[in-house]
């Protein structure tokens, strides 16, 4: 199998369960709430919503740079694994809580583990993708992180029916049963670089040459850049679209959270394979492809930022959601591929890790920043002053990054 021309597609299929367990446990919090706060009365204060929520994201954010240099050492198969067993477990213990405090360093322990997947995984995946397939695997894996966030959505419905204690431990089960089928099919590849000499291209990278091989490249600081700007509104609007939602068009959140996250989920769906497609197109007739079709992307994320901050209506709240699900999905596919055309395969796992802390920072200052002005009835404006820095940092791409090879070798 592991030699199959099918088995990186397998790959991509096997992780894109993973990447769906993912975004669907640590989403399901944030729709849970209003059921949850019945027996966690803390949780009615949307400030300390917001620390629940921040608490991972930080927590994930200091992990990411460790988990990427851990992925780039070690057998990316059992990082997986581990991660998303230990993630479910936790998930499965958050059935069982009985206190904010409970809950809050669940959520602590959760990021530590959910960090530990995304630079594994990614760089697993670009390793069995060449060139030609790589922004269009990457973005069917992404599909997959849109999906959990859409099945996260319908959290409150399922709390509704049954309870928020059961929805938990029934998802939480599910994956340490997918992490068993991962051990069965799942295998390890790791890409020679044909640049570095026999004797040492299966040497494993030294604990801090990745970090000083990627920070003393002007390059990458733009990519984290870049990489980090556009994950304010993203953090924003997984986080926090459904509490908009409901409060614009005054209904019910077992109503506004699958309405939200399933309008972001499909159209990011759409985004990512459409971006993937032309991304690996373009890239072979033009050096900068995948950057002019990530920026087409992250520009249609403006104008939706606006409308979403000043939407009252069904019609304008479901076009903004659209477009910014639709052109966030570009982006997202190509941030790894335009990543490899600027680090080598051995460092990029670190690579990603440290784009993932850059975002995640971002988020968590975010999601504590639109709690505060959900609580203070701003939640709309904060969202549309979004697109202003969004804009900044699509002219500075544009402008500064020149990648002068489609696969980076040292």
């Amino acid at each position: 199998m592991k030699t199959s021309n099918k088995y990186p597609w397998i790959v991509v299929g096997l992780l894109w369960v993973v990447a769906l367990l993912n975004y669907m446990d640590r989403q399901m919090l944030s729709t849970m709430k209003p059921a949850m706060m019945q027996d966690i009365h803390e949780l009615q204060s949307a400030t300390n919503f917001g620390y629940l929520m921040a608490i991972f994201l930080w927590i994930y954010g200091f992990m990411s740079p460790v988990a990427g240099i851990i992925a780039d050492r070690s057998n990316r198969k059992w990082l997986i694994v581990g991660s998303l067993f230990v993630w479910s477990a936790v998930t499965f213990a958050m059935g069982f809580v009985h206190s904010f405090q409970q809950l809050y360093w669940l959520r602590a322990v959760m990021g530590i583990s959910e960090a530990l997947y995304i630079p594994a995984g990614l760089s697993l995946i670009a390793d069995y993708h060449p060139d030609k397939t790589r922004s269009l695997a990457v973005g069917i894996h992404m599909t997959g992180l849109y999906v959990g966030q859409a099945l996260g959505g319908f959290g409150a419905t399922v709390a509704a029916a049954l309870s928020w204690q059961h929805t938990f431990r029934f998802f939480g089960m599910a994956g340490i049963i997918y992490a068993l089928v991962l051990i069965l099919f799942l295998r390890e590849k790791r890409t020679v670089d044909t640049s570095v000499p026999v004797t040492s291209a299966h040497e494993k990278p030294s604990l801090f040459k990745g970090l000083a091989v990627l920070l003393s490249s002007g390059s990458f600081w733009i990519i984290l850049l870049y990489f980090a700007v556009p994950s304010l509104p993203g953090w924003g609007v997984k986080n926090w679209l459904p509490t908009l939602f409901a409060d614009s068009l005054h209904i019910d959140m077992s109503q506004a959270g699958p309405l939200s996250t399933i309008t972001i989920a499909a159209s990011s769906f759409i985004g990512v394979i459409a971006g993937g497609i032309l991304s690996d197109r373009w890239v072979q007739k033009n050096i900068r492809g995948r950057i002019y079709t990530s920026a087409i992307g992250l520009a249609l994320t403006i104008p939706a930022l606006l409308l979403i901050g000043f939407g009252h209506s069904l019609f304008t709240l479901f076009c903004a959601a659209f477009c910014f699900g639709f052109g966030f999905g570009m982006f997202d596919a190509n941030n790894l591929p335009i990543l490899c055309q600027f680090v080598p395969a051995r460092y990029r796992a670190t690579g990603y890790g440290l784009m993932n802390m850059t975002g995640v920072f971002a988020g968590a200052f975010i999601t504590d920043l639109l709690g505060k002005s959900s609580d203070g009835g701003h939640l709309g404006k904060s969202f549309a002053m979004l697109s202003g820095i969004v804009l900044i940092a699509l002219l500075v791409q544009l402008y500064f990054l020149r990648p002068k090879t489609t696969d980076a070798q040292l």
